[in-house]
């Protein structure tokens, strides 16, 4: 499918004049744009899936995990702190705080008893067996 734009040629010479400089901002309390997401590595084998997520900076407690059947949520609540000292000034500020989640469902069921989390060094693993699929069973006609 075609996306197609309106080309604006004021709009398209005034963002080429500033592209560059520094932007300060003006209002301190201003957020930063959140990321868009946080980067992770999936992998599996026979008995489990192997996730590893890069979330630097934040604390153990902030890390919220929910499992449903095969779907995975991992979000992460990240508070902003004030080191503003008396008469300082913000003159940028890029650290997000806010929440980030992402969610993404597996090829099996997980075994939520058995999950483990651990965090270490800004990079969360997460240890997910596979549930035992039930054997088939073959029913008599009578």
């Amino acid at each position: 499918m075609l996306n197609m734009t309106r080309f604006n040629p004021l709009e398209e010479s005034l963002d080429n004049l500033f592209r560059g400089l520094p932007v300060w901002l003006p209002n301190p309390e201003r957020r930063a744009a959140a990321p868009a997401q946080f980067r992770m590595d999936v992998t599996e084998n026979d008995k489990e899936y192997r996730v590893l997520a890069e979330l630097p900076g934040v604390k153990k407690e902030e890390i919220s995990i929910t499992i449903n059947g095969s779907e995975v949520a991992v979000s992460v609540e990240v508070k902003q702190e004030k080191v503003l000292k008396n008469g300082d000034t913000v003159l940028c500020a890029e650290r997000f705080y806010g929440t980030i989640k992402r969610a993404f469902a597996l090829g099996q069921e997980v075994d939520e008893a058995s999950a483990q989390a651990k965090y270490t060094d800004g990079v969360l693993e997460l240890t997910l067996p596979k549930k035992i699929a039930a054997a088939s069973k073959k029913l008599a006609v009578h």
